[in-house]
C-alpha cells in the first residue's frame, strides 16, 4: 500500500498563494492556533477562512482600482469652499458624488473658468466612485489625446477599447489647449465608443459653442458634443479664481509676518 503524501508544514504557506488563498497563507499559524484553542469545527474554520479571503480579496481589488484609475493626490471635498464661486450648482454636485448618474450610464460636465475646483470635484466623484467598486479612468484631455495620437491602426484600437472599459472615464481640462482635427476625431471615437453605455465626467472651460475654437476646422464637433450632451448633466461653476485668492491670502500672510 502506498502512504498519501503529506506537504510539508513550511510548503503549505507557498501553496496557499499559489491557488489564491494569500491571506489564509499569510496567517498560517496564527488561524491553526486559533482554531486549536477554540476547538473550531471544520465549518467554522471554513468560514473563518473564507471570510478572511473575501476581506483580502475586497482589499486587494480597491488597491487595484485606485492604481489604475491614476487619480493621485487631491483635496477631499470636506475642503471645497462652497461660498466662492458666484454661482454653483452645488445640489447637482452632490447628487453626482451619490453616483447614480454612473448607474444610469449618463454623463456629467463640469463648465467654468479656471482655478474654481472643476478637478477637485471629479476627483472625489471619481474617488467616490473607486470605493465603491466601479473601475475609473482619469485622464486629462492632453495626456488622452497624446495617448491616441499613434501611427499604428492597431494600436491605437486597442487603446480606443481601452477608454471604453472604465464604467467612469474622466476627461480633465477640455479646452485648455488647442488640437488639430485628428485630436477631435480621435475624442469624438472615444466618446461614440461609449455614447449610452457608460459614463463619462468631462471638465471644460469654453462654453460648447467655442469647442470650434479648441478643435478648428473639425467637423465632427457637433455630432461629438450631441452624444456627449445628449444624457448628461451639464452644471456651470462661476466666480473668480480659487487659487489666486490662496495666492492672495498667503501673500498677505507673508507681509504680515515680515
Amino acid at each position: 500500500m502506498s502512504s498519501l503524501a503529506t506537504t510539508p508544514t513550511s510548503d503549505l504557506p507557498r501553496q496557499l498563494a499559489q491557488i489564491g488563498l494569500h491571506a489564509t497563507a499569510s496567517t498560517l499559524d496564527d488561524v491553526i492556533a486559533r482554531a486549536t484553542k477554540g476547538r473550531w469545527p471544520a465549518r467554522t474554520l471554513i468560514e473563518e477562512i473564507t471570510r478572511a479571503e473575501l476581506s483580502e480579496r475586497a482589499r486587494r481589488g480597491l488597491q487595484r482600482r485606485l492604481q489604475h484609475s491614476r487619480l493621485g493626490r487631491f483635496k477631499p471635498m470636506a475642503d471645497f469652499d462652497w461660498n466662492w464661486p458666484k454661482k454653483i450648482d452645488r445640489e447637482t454636485i452632490e447628487r453626482a458624488l451619490t453616483l447614480e448618474f454612473i448607474k444610469e450610464g449618463r454623463n456629467l460636465i463640469l463648465l467654468g473658468t479656471n482655478g474654481l475646483g472643476k478637478t477637485m470635484i471629479t476627483k472625489n466623484i471619481a474617488h467616490a466612485a473607486v470605493l465603491a467598486g466601479h473601475s475609473v479612468l482619469f485622464r486629462s484631455a492632453a495626456e488622452l489625446l497624446d495617448d491616441l495620437q499613434v501611427d499604428s491602426p492597431e494600436i491605437r484600437r486597442r487603446k480606443l477599447a481601452h477608454y471604453g472599459r472604465p464604467q467612469l472615464l474622466c476627461i480633465d481640462e477640455v479646452g485648455y489647449l488647442s488640437y488639430d482635427t485628428h485630436a477631435a476625431d480621435l475624442l469624438y471615437e472615444v466618446v461614440n465608443r461609449r455614447y449610452e453605455q457608460k459614463s463619462m465626467l468631462v471638465t471644460t472651460n469654453r462654453v460648447f459653442k467655442d469647442w470650434n475654437l479648441v478643435f478648428p476646422n473639425a467637423t465632427c464637433i457637433a455630432t461629438l458634443l450631441d452624444r456627449l450632451t445628449h444624457h448628461a448633466d451639464v452644471t456651470m461653476i462661476d466666480g473668480d479664481s480659487y487659487r489666486v485668492r490662496e495666492s492672495e491670502q498667503e501673500s498677505a500672510a507673508r507681509k504680515k509676518k515680515s
